[in-house]
């Protein structure tokens, strides 16, 4: 990369400008921003926003994208007028589950350092007097949330990145991307052409159109949402000017879908409680311009009636009032909710920073700035990456369906392992119907059915020793899991595992590409299964993986996400002496865990599987029956058993041989529910939820898969120095004093009555009895035996710091 590349950025809103700025900021002055209408009076998302920013949410990284935002926009003017104001926010709720959410959501502000408050019927109404508090039941107040001015933050910065030498113009509508090498090397327009080193699509609703321009699907869709502006309220007559434009905190009546904000003596009201519009961009030739307005962008009155009668009956001074203007603003959604950051797959130097609203704006612009010229953020951004999604969700009508349903759930209360509906089912493993037989209770990952529990199970005497859950924890949850869980660890149980991701890594140099990339030492015979890592150049954890050295030039490597598929592809090497192939659609697995899963296996097949003939962590080919399998002995909920990998047509062969073998022995399926309550008793991490990449490998608790003296790996010089001994923070595990108060995630964490950290994982430990969490807390509070407090739903929960792990230390069932 050369010092100072010439960057192309795609669209002059409010992304474009904040990425301009922080790049600039950085040193990289060769900076171009293309807008295809007029500067900073564009008809994209960015001139239409209402402006309310929140920044609570349930992931810590959007919630620090929201809290950049606001302390940038805060310092930001344009000609003497503001940029933001800190009005507050208040999200209220009007009946008790919405209550108890919004208590959930108090503890996620906590728990990512946004100062909140939840407050009475009566408080609210005094930092809201347009609130009638007999309506409500009380309110979550954040008061740094505020209004920003969008069009006008987004001319400060473009200003301050001119001053610094970035060049906006106007008037280039992209006609193409072009490339050389596989590298992007300009922009043409209808007019001119720009040469890039690197290209940023920032181009809101029209980045799909773009994407297409480079062979790469964007999936999001842009959203007609509508809003509407009221009629002069007396109760608001002097209490503004047209500089100020409002004075109230910003309000959120999420039950009702509804937000408000004021205009000098108006209100305006933003509502997502109507039907889906999804627009498409190749239709929007200019937005301002009625010739070519789509029909979902024409505000429709009868869509707004029932959301006009929700507002007027939780503020009354709306009922003498009127809906005096209205309009269809667009939003991006995706297929999840998230934005869509990264690079190109396939094209290097085609970034793209798109489906990003107002509230995050800064905050993903320094991410991206960080991104591109010190070649990582320091935030986890597994979230927001652009090539999280499998080929399967990106289908057109994957992405319009999902993108649909994102639009309808924006103020939906989020419950833990919610099941996703339509399209469904998509993506099914070779046992799905055995396991529909079985009563498979199915929640969706990545497409993939995935079962949480059995209904076949519900007869086990061991649900009767299943503690009872709360409210919130019990749902989409059964005590069948529960007993799922014991069984395990008592008898032998099938779990599918074919969800994972799985990759064949096959070559002369495979060794060395792995070993370069991954921390832990794998140049060992064939047969061997390592747990290693992979680090970004900072030493944080980018993902664990699983690799099994099946000969001298093939590996099987269990990864995380395609994220990991991405990050193997972009390193390797030129000459084509690594193949890297993708086997996850083609192959199966079923985890075989349990004290008899010996007993249950080794009559099916030839191998000697004593300890004698395969050790733990070792892998080897053989037969189960009839069926060809590569045996990993390795366990992820540490018990005696086995990885048993098959091609997919062989699969449901696999799954009826284990099962009628293991009816003498006592065999059951059990769920997802089971699997994680084993793995939180044996310590085990789960990426992305434990850990990421702003965790090193000591923090995580991880060490043991650090070789620092195998010689080179990516991350391997950020790690000098640093040990177990020297962190200041680790994973921790804590149990819960109440048995029946299993928490969420993500839930603060307290240490002598202040904020010390927050919850990653948390489950039951079945086996164990304890309730299990673990969170991230400051060294000085991690040792064995502090006492802390949990804070979940607004009341404090006792909890001690447990030396881990809580089940088998010895690792004697792992070994047996």
């Amino acid at each position: 990369m050369v010092t100072n590349p010439r960057v192309v950025i795609i669209g002059a809103g409010i992304v474009g400008c904040a990425l301009a700025d922080e790049l600039t900021a950085r040193g990289w002055t060769e900076i171009t921003v293309l807008e295809q209408g007029d500067l900073f009076t564009t008809g994209g998302s960015t001139s239409h926003a209402p402006g309310l920013v929140f920044q609570t949410t349930g992931s810590k990284t959007m919630t620090e994208f929201a809290t950049y935002t606001v302390g940038k926009y805060s310092g930001l003017t344009l000609d003497g007028k503001w940029c933001f104001q800190p009005l507050g926010g208040l999200e209220i709720a009007t009946k008790p589950e919405r209550w108890a959410d919004l208590q959930r959501r108090h503890g996620w502000a906590t728990s990512w350092g946004v100062r909140s408050y939840l407050r009475t019927p009566e408080q609210c109404a005094q930092l809201h007097p347009l609130l009638d508090p007999a309506r409500v039941l009380g309110g979550f107040h954040i008061p740094g949330d505020g209004l920003a001015k969008p069009v006008r933050a987004a001319e400060a910065q473009a200003r301050a990145a001119m001053a610094r030498g970035a060049r906006f113009v106007a008037h280039q509508k992209v006609t193409a991307i072009e490339r050389s090498g596989g590298r992007v090397t300009a922009v043409a327009t209808e007019t001119d052409r720009f040469r890039a080193d690197l290209v940023v699509s920032c181009a809101g609703m029209w980045g799909p159109l773009l994407g297409r321009l480079v062979d790469l699907v964007i999936p999001m869709v842009p959203m007609a949402h509508q809003y509407a502006r009221t009629s002069a309220l007396p109760e608001l007559t002097g209490r503004n000017d047209e500089l100020t434009e409002a004075g109230l905190p910003i309000l959120r009546h999420q039950e009702a879908d509804l937000y408000f904000r004021e205009h000098v003596d108006r209100l305006g009201i933003g509502a997502y409680g109507h039907r889906p519009m999804p627009v498409d961009p190749a239709d929007i030739a200019d937005p301002r311009a009625a010739a070519h307005m789509p029909s979902e962008l024409v505000f429709t009155p009868e869509d707004f009636e029932p959301s006009w009668a929700d507002a007027v009956e939780l503020l009354p001074a709306l009922g003498d009032a009127k809906v005096e203007e209205g309009i269809n603003g667009l939003f991006s959604f995706t297929p999840d909710g998230m934005p869509l950051l990264g690079e190109h797959p396939d094209l290097d130097g085609f970034w793209v920073a798109e489906a990003v609203w107002i509230t995050h704006s800064a905050g993903v612009a320094r991410a991206m700035a960080e991104w591109m010229v010190d070649g990582q953020p320091r935030q986890d951004l597994h979230e927001c990456d652009l090539n999280r999604f499998d080929d399967v969700q990106l289908g057109p009508g994957y992405v319009h369906e999902r993108s649909c349903r994102s639009f309808a759930e924006v103020y939906d209360i989020v419950h833990p392992r919610q099941p996703v509906e339509h399209p469904r089912p998509l993506r099914t493993s070779p046992f799905y119907e055995r396991q529909a037989e079985l009563g498979a209770y199915f929640t969706e990952a990545n497409g993939w059915e995935r079962p949480q529990w059995y209904e076949a199970n519900a007869g086990l005497p061991e649900v009767e020793h299943v503690p009872a859950r709360g409210d919130w924890a019990a749902r989409y949850w059964s005590p069948i899991a529960g007993a799922e869980a014991m069984v395990a660890r008592s008898r032998v149980a099938m779990f599918d595992m074919t969800p994972l991701r799985r990759v064949e890594v096959t070559g002369p140099n495979a060794l060395a590409f792995l070993q370069a990339l991954t921390t832990n030492q794998l140049d060992r015979k064939p047969g061997s299964v390592s747990y290693t890592l992979l680090l970004g150049e900072d030493g944080g954890i980018r993902s664990d993986l699983t690799v099994a050295r099946l000969g001298p030039e093939r590996f099987q490597v269990g990864l995380n996400s395609t994220v990991d598929v991405d990050w193997l592809r972009r390193h390797l090497p030129g000459d084509g002496s690594v193949g890297l192939r993708d086997v996850t659609a083609g192959t199966c697995c079923i985890g075989l865990w349990g004290p008899r899963a010996r007993a249950l296996l080794q009559p099916l097949t030839g191998t000697d599987l004593s300890n004698d003939g395969l050790r733990y962590f070792r892998a080897t080919t053989t037969h189960v029956g009839h069926v060809p399998v590569t045996a990993l002995r390795l366990s992820y909920v540490g018990e005696l058993g086995w990885e048993l990998y098959t091609s997919a047509d062989l699969g449901r062969a696999l799954w009826d041989t284990l099962w009628e073998a293991g009816q003498a022995h006592g065999v059951i399926a059990a769920g997802r529910e089971a699997f994680t309550s084993m793995r939180l008793e044996k310590g085990y991490r789960a990426w992305g939820v434990d850990m990421t990449t702003e965790h090193d490998p000591y923090e995580a608790g991880i060490g043991f898969a650090v070789r620092m003296d195998k010689g080179y790996f990516i991350g391997r010089d950020a790690l000098a120095g640093r040990s177990a001994e020297t962190v200041t923070r680790s994973l921790t595990c804590l149990t819960i004093r109440d048995p029946e108060a299993v928490v969420l995630g993500s839930e603060p964490v307290y240490a002598d009555g202040r904020p010390a950290g927050y919850v990653t994982s948390a489950g039951f430990g079945y086996t164990t009895g304890l309730n299990i969490a673990y969170a991230w807390l400051p060294s000085e509070v991690a040792g064995a035996g502090r006492e802390v407090e949990i804070e979940y739903f607004g009341q404090r929960l006792p909890a001690a710091v447990a030396k881990e792990p809580l089940f088998d230390p010895a690792m004697a069932r792992l070994r047996a």
